[in-house]
């Protein structure tokens, strides 16, 4: 429905027998029952006339219909294989709105064709409508007729102004005079005939003392056919200034066999006009679009002779041809031939009267050559290669392609034409890559330095010749510099002549905070070409020391070679600062630097003002981070873990474990600090965390027992009194392997007489299932635990048999 209505918004015409949109939809549910197709249809509602206000109004309320009722649009059920949907207000379906919007857009002819044929489209242009102007004065020859509105102006000794309507009769009313007949008049003799009338009322008339002069005001409508080979034939009003280009246009543009070129205008039976669209569109000549009058009749007849021409023109399609007309008219309606077309030729294929048959026709036969329709003309395309084109390549001053002519056809000039060589060719053998007869490739040695200097005959050159000149650099491997440890930018830097130590240092952005300056290392291969047999030594190696980015010593003025790598160490003496973290009930908690190899907890607790009031040295904890090495270790134990799984429906999946980078040491801060310097005394590392927590008062059990609790910590108590506050073992606890979590990281087994601290954890493990092992279980042990390192002890406790 919404392309129909689109439809008449462009092509239906302003008629006074407009229908409103009830009937619109009615007529359309009428015409289909009567059995009448949707070619039709589509004409007759066309026809009909409906104004583009109309027409929008009855869009949106069958838009809002649809959409209320299945929120699709129409466009959506038309690509949903044509579904037919119902209306269910007035019972017209989107099918068949669909079907009558597509002969609108065929333009009536239940033709559809695709092919583009040049100036079908001109009429059918919303932005190119060729309507008359209504502002124009009343051209002279205008003739009068019913409908029309007659100015009549009296000025001078008597003074009158009349406004009068012909009538279907012919005439004007005027009074004290009667009926005046103007049908069929111009203008001017409209102005003639009513100026002698008008003498035998007003005086002065005849004496010039009295002037008349009559005018066009309101026009009517002239009523014209339309016949033939358009979108919409039929019968028209238009306006009495319209010319055949807007008659045209409102029959909806020609149709996809109508003729542009032979358009016939038919008054009182006579032939009066013949339009070549073509001369307007190639020429712009209007001598064809008169100005049409009532009853004139236009015939679109079917056009006589199409072709086709494709390829390399600028406008390939088809075009209408009258008889006699040329290849080089069709050229020229294609608008010429495009850069890179070949023009001495073109290939013709015509139908015979059993088959199809191909012509080449030469550029001098272009002027002459007659078509007939259905021909089709193909240009191609000059050859992908060039006639007179050589290349030269590598060292000279200006390489690239080159034209052979009378100044340029050897390879001495083909030199010179570059300007030269540069100061690195290689022209003791240049070599010259050419076609062979066969067109096989072919390779020449020349010696262009003989060439140059006269002393060898110069070379002819042929087209498609590439001459490639060697640089001495390319044939010579100055292999390259590796510097490598502390420096800005590591790395290879091409090898030149005379570079120094200190100039391949510089390359490098200089040395780094920390490089020794005592010991530069250099390594040298070995290079002996004209030895016979194996050596021992595989390199030379020196070491310089360097002071401000010079050498010093032995290594001054030290000349690199070829592949020489240099090594910056750091210097012993180079040590960054390294941190370890303290928290919790110490005086001053946050980072510090290590002062010296070896330092231990009491000297940190001594920097950090000691530990306060209330600090719980049995639960301190120490955490230390793993190597890269360490973390790679534990995640191969993982894989390996996971690999050997049984696959006995555990109820999670070792995958999810997490493998942290920390682990926990297990300490005894009470007796570091009672004991400096003893075993209990752990060395730190960089990147420690130390944490002292606050006394605790607490003592959790978890695992298997009755009830998990966290219980007041009572001291003297042993391990009995503490599985009885969680109301004592599950009924499948392991009670000899039960074991006891400390704060301080370290782990017991769980006995009558082991001690119970505050802050420690009672862990109670479970027997395994037959099914396998209830990992469910184990990893809500480990969630008290303070390391995945105490995590994968307490693992490996509960599965020891």
């Amino acid at each position: 429905m919404r392309r129909i209505l689109l439809s008449l918004l462009m092509f239906c015409s302003l008629s006074a027998l407009a229908m409103t949109d009830d009937q619109v939809i009615a007529y359309i549910k009428q015409q289909s029952a009567a059995g009448k197709t949707e070619q039709q249809i589509g004409k007759e509602l066309l026809a009909k006339g409906v104004t583009p206000e109309q027409a929008e109004r009855i869009k949106a309320r069958f838009e809002a219909q649809q959409g209320s009722e299945t929120a699709v649009t129409t466009q959506s059920v038309s690509s949903m294989n044509r579904e037919r949907r119902h209306d269910s207000s007035n019972d017209v379906t989107v099918d068949k709105m669909d079907e009558i919007d597509r002969e609108i857009d065929e333009g009536g002819d239940g033709i559809v064709s695709a092919r583009q044929i040049y100036g079908h489209k001109v009429f059918n242009s919303r932005a190119l409508t060729f309507e008359p102007s209504d502002n124009l004065a009343t051209p002279q020859n205008y003739r009068l007729g019913p409908g029309d509105e007659v100015i009549i102006d009296i000025w001078g000794t008597s003074e009158d102004h009349l406004r009068q309507t012909i009538s279907p009769e012919g005439s004007i009313m005027i009074s004290q005079v009667g009926p005046v007949y103007l049908n069929g008049m111009t203008i001017a003799d409209a102005n003639r005939h009513v100026k002698g009338i008008f003498a035998k009322k007003y005086a002065g008339v005849t004496d010039a003392e009295t002037d008349v002069q009559v005018t066009l005001g309101q026009v009517r409508t002239i009523q014209v056919d339309i016949m033939g080979e358009v979108a919409t034939p039929g019968t028209f009003r238009l306006s009495p200034f319209s010319s055949v280009f807007h008659a045209l246009y409102r029959a909806g543009g020609i149709n996809s066999i109508g003729s542009l070129r032979n358009i016939q205008v038919l008054r009182n039976g006579k032939k009066i006009a013949g339009v070549d669209i073509y001369d307007y569109l190639f020429d712009g000549k209007t001598a064809g679009n008169i100005r049409l009058q009532e009853g004139d009749v236009i015939i679109v007849p079917p056009y006589e002779q199409l072709v086709n021409i494709d390829g390399n023109v600028k406008r390939p399609m088809y075009y209408e041809i009258k008889p006699g007309e040329t290849i080089q008219t069709v050229i020229d309606y294609a608008g010429g031939f495009t850069g890179d077309a070949y023009s001495g030729m073109v290939r013709l294929a015509r139908q015979s009267a059993t088959e199809n048959e191909l012509y080449n026709i030469d550029r001098e036969e272009f002027a002459s050559y007659r078509l007939k329709d259905g021909d089709i003309l193909t240009v191609g395309t000059i050859l992908d290669r060039y006639a007179n084109r050589v290349e030269l390549k590598g060292a000279v001053y200006r390489p690239g392609m080159f034209a052979i002519n009378k100044e340029l056809s050897t390879v001495g000039q083909l030199i010179k034409k570059a300007d030269g060589l540069t100061d690195d060719a290689y022209a003791d053998r240049v070599l010259l890559y050419r076609e062979g007869p066969e067109l096989q490739l072919e390779v020449l040695s020349l010696d262009l330095k003989a060439i140059l200097n006269g002393t060898a005959p110069d070379v002819k050159l042929k087209r498609n010749d590439l001459l490639v000149i060697s640089s001495i650099k390319e044939i010579q491997d100055r292999g390259q510099l590796s510097i490598q440890g502390h420096v800005a930018r590591p790395g290879t830097y091409p090898f030149a002549d005379n570079t120094t130590l200190e100039d391949l240092i510089l390359q490098a952005g200089g040395l780094l905070d920390g490089a020794s300056t005592a010991r530069v290392d250099i390594s040298r291969r070995i290079v002996n070409p004209s030895s016979t047999t194996p050596t021992e030594q595989l390199s030379e190696n020196y070491s310089i020391s360097v002071v401000g980015g010079l050498a010093q010593g032995e290594g001054q003025n030290f000349i690199m070679k070829p592949y020489d790598v240099v090594i910056v160490r750091r210097s012993p003496g180079y040590v960054p600062q390294e941190m370890v973290n303290i928290g919790g009930e110490v005086l001053f908690a946050g980072n510090y630097a290590l002062e010296k190899r070896n330092e231990r907890l009491s000297s940190i607790i001594s920097r950090a003002g000691g530990l306060i009031e209330g600090a719980y040295t049995k639960g301190a904890y120490l955490t230390r981070k793993l190597t890269d090495e360490e973390y790679k270790m534990r995640q191969e134990t993982l894989r390996l873990a996971m690999s050997n799984q049984d696959g006995h429906g555990d109820s999670i999946s070792l995958s999810k474990i997490q493998v942290s980078d920390r682990y926990s040491v297990g300490i005894d801060l009470e007796k570091a600090i009672a004991y400096p310097g003893s075993t209990y005394d752990v060395i730190v590392q960089p990147g420690d965390v130390l944490f002292i927590p606050e006394q605790q008062s607490t003592v959790k059990i978890a695992g298997d027992v009755m009830f998990p609790n966290t219980v007041v910590f009572v001291p003297g108590k042993k391990l009995s009194y503490y599985i009885d506050q969680a109301g004592g073992y599950g009924q499948r606890a392991k009670k000899g392997k039960a074991f006891i979590v400390y704060m301080n990281g370290s782990v017991a087994k769980a006995k009558r007489n082991t001690p119970i601290e505050p802050g420690c954890q009672i862990i109670i493990p479970s027997k395994p299932e037959k099914m396998g092992t209830d990992w469910t279980k184990v990893l809500a042990l480990a969630t008290s635990f303070s390391s995945v390192a105490t995590m994968a002890a307490t693992i490996t406790n509960i599965f020891k048999k």
